[in-house]
């Protein structure tokens, strides 16, 4: 079975967003390598992110930890003016929770040659979209575009703040950015919930030509090879943000 959306399905933005980003970053290395052999390599490195702010994530991200235990009620005991009053029991009990470790692929680009590091390919987690995460990564971009990287990121979550900010970015559920390098400027793709996900430019170096991701190609495979058909009731509302047919 195929989603019933014609580009990102934001029921996958919910507990299933892990698998979603492991999937998504394995299926995007397997379609753009056949374009750039044999003179480039993809590969998949991981890199460890604190999420020391859970809590923002529980029951959508994190949905094994324990958040809330609800309190049993018991008839309230009559009043006795001669004691102290009864204490009343708490609605719930909300456990602290510590930091929590996320691993985020990336996806590289890197000559055969020399291995050294053309396009990194990030698609975003909610981490890098919310403080503590959110500064870390900005600072990361920063430091890729200084360091000569193309930079593709592919932002498929509809919370969370955008690391890149514009006043020109349009309003739209989800954004693809590339920052070429040496390029004083970021196209950017915007599209909804309505609309088919686009097929993005990866470059290269100089004059290779730009290989090219088909991002809803890619969607649709991992779709169905994690049969999250299975695991989503479309009876049910998304995972939040409340879904609308427009962002503000």
């Amino acid at each position: 079975m195929s989603s019933p959306f014609p580009g990102m399905d934001p029921y996958l933005e919910g507990y299933l967003w892990p698998d979603v980003h492991q999937r998504l970053a394995g299926v995007i290395a397997d379609l753009i390598s056949p374009q750039i052999v044999p003179d480039y390599v993809v590969r998949l490195s991981m890199y460890t992110v604190a999420d020391t702010d859970p809590e923002e994530d529980v029951g959508i991200m994190y949905p094994d930890v324990e958040v809330m235990r609800k309190k049993s009620r018991t008839k309230e005991p009559e009043p006795v003016y001669t004691a102290p009053p009864v204490l009343t029991d708490p609605s719930i009990s909300i456990p602290s929770l510590g930091p929590l470790e996320v691993r985020i692929p990336v996806i590289e680009i890197r000559d055969r040659k020399g291995n050294n590091l053309i396009t990194a390919i990030e698609v975003l987690s909610p981490v890098n979209k919310r403080k503590p995460g959110l500064e870390p990564y900005r600072e990361k971009r920063h430091r890729l575009h200084e360091a000569g990287v193309h930079l593709l990121e592919i932002d498929l979550i509809r919370r969370g703040e955008r690391p890149f900010v514009h006043p020109m970015v349009p309003h739209a559920h989800y954004l693809a950015l590339l920052t070429r390098a040496g390029v004083g400027k970021t196209d950017v793709w915007a599209f909804n919930l309505q609309d088919s996900l686009p097929v993005l430019p990866v470059p290269l170096k100089a004059p290779d030509p730009d290989a090219r991701l088909d991002l809803g190609a890619a969607l649709r495979t991992i779709y169905e090879r994690g049969r999250y058909d299975l695991s989503i009731n479309y009876e049910e509302a998304p995972p939040p943000p409340e879904l609308t047919e427009a962002p503000s």
